[in-house]
């Protein structure tokens, strides 16, 4: 029978699940629960909260690229639990903030160690996972974190009900706890090796044997590891974060289509929020299989953009239906749209390791993150413009964006992997074609 729950079998990356389960409950709180906490308890206005936010996220991508760079020198197990010490005083010293400027000084060291940890977990999952393994451990990883976000958002509404202050100093308490006890289960882990060294072996091995200017060039990116020098690594991890943009579209935009111009009753967003949310749990890992190189990731990063602009003309149209069949199609449209999220997620995190140097794994991890975030930031305001100003049309425009991205990503991906020198040392098997 097959399994149901999203916790792997015992080992390594069941004890990554169990961190990310607990890391995750504290996110879900602070998600529900950090914004009212600010504005009701702290009593900052919600343009600071949000502006100073904005700030904070901005300037923590900074972090991404040398924190996943120190995760390829240093053992990332250890980097990360450390880190995540860091996110834990950070998050207790919340309960410090009075003004504004004590909201940034908290706000912008707690960023910076956020988006830097995303690096190095991705460096994690790489070395726990290995090459064959680390697209299952995302997703798994991923399928887990939507677990641990529910029950936080659940524990968050019964200090949101209570509403006191009381309330709110337990729930940042909590916040700060779970991250210690993430940080308690990493270290459970076996000590992993960085993957630097081997890495940098290699390519210099390659960079000898390489003829030509674009092999030469090739190999010295390899070599140094600097992926904001790659640009064929950047195109398809741009691409990839364009994609990106349809977490912020399902979380922001969707809601307030759904309240506003389809005309559904508030209830419905949780319904629309849930079914992505269950079938994330569900479908997850299944989805993530044949991702593990760059050519089949390709193919699904394609099928991503084409399944996610499919579901765009079905929100669109839920402005123009009465209100039983504009609830089904909302639903109907958010599966299609979470099947289109999967496969970008899986193909995303292929493309983003079998691109990546062996020894660069964790800086390559933070520029994808760099460029991810970058995207989710100005998507917020741009999303929002594009559709609930352009209504039906502006759907439509973003699902044609969507599609264009999906097509090219494979001759993007062609071109990435043919600036790569062969490894040395080892056959160079059948040519790589994404189709």
């Amino acid at each position: 029978m097959a399994r149901v729950s999203p916790l792997p079998p015992s080992g390594p990356l069941r004890t990554l699940a169990s961190a990310t389960l607990a890391n995750t409950v504290g996110t879900g709180l602070w998600l529900a629960g950090g914004a009212l906490y600010l504005t009701r308890d702290v009593g900052l206005s919600a343009t600071s909260v949000g502006a100073g936010l904005t700030v904070a996220g901005l300037v923590g991508l900074t972090a991404s690229v040398p924190l996943g760079g120190l995760a390829d020198r240093w053992d990332p197990r250890t980097l990360r639990a450390a880190l995540q010490v860091g996110q834990a005083l950070a998050a207790a010293a919340y309960l410090l903030v009075d003004s504004l400027p004590a909201f940034l000084v908290v706000a912008v060291p707690e960023a910076l160690l956020a988006a830097g940890n995303l690096a190095v977990r991705a460096a994690l999952v790489a070395a726990v996972g290995g090459p064959t393994g680390r697209v299952h451990a995302f997703a798994t990883l991923r399928a887990v974190a939507n677990l641990g976000i529910s029950a936080g958002t659940a524990l968050a509404g019964i200090a949101l009900a209570v509403d006191t202050h009381r309330a709110y100093q337990v729930l940042v308490v909590g916040n700060a706890v779970t991250y210690l006890l993430s940080a308690a289960l990493l270290l459970r882990l076996p000590a992993q090796r960085p993957a630097g060294g081997a890495g940098r072996r290699a390519a210099d091995g390659a960079g000898r044997r390489a003829t030509g200017d674009a092999a030469t060039r090739a190999a010295g990116a390899l070599r140094q590891g600097r992926p904001l020098r790659d640009g064929w690594f950047l195109a398809v991890s741009g691409a990839s974060a364009l994609l990106g943009t349809h977490v912020t579209a399902l979380v922001l935009v969707v809601p307030l289509w759904t309240v506003g111009p389809a005309g559904a009753p508030p209830p419905v967003v949780s319904a629309v929020l849930l079914t992505n949310t269950v079938l994330t749990v569900l479908l997850a890992v299944r989805l993530s299989r044949g991702a593990d190189t760059a050519a089949p990731a390709a193919r699904k990063l394609r099928r991503a953009g084409l399944v996610l602009a499919a579901a765009t003309p079905l929100y669109a149209v839920t402005a123009a239906l009465p209100a039983l069949p504009t609830v089904v199609l909302l639903l109907v449209a958010t599966a299609v749209w979470t099947v289109g999220d999967l496969w970008h997620g899986a193909a995303g995190a292929g493309l983003a390791y079998d691109l990546a140097p062996p020894g660069s794994i964790g800086a390559y991890q933070g520029a994808d993150g760099l460029l991810a975030g970058l995207a989710q930031a100005l998507g917020r305001g741009l999303l929002t413009l594009l559709v609930l100003g352009g209504g039906g049309v502006g759907w439509l425009v973003l699902g044609a964006l969507y599609a264009v991205v999906g097509l090219a990503a494979p001759a993007l991906v062609r071109r990435a992997v043919a600036s790569r020198p062969a490894p040395t040392g080892e056959p160079t098997g059948q040519p790589v074609t994404p189709g």
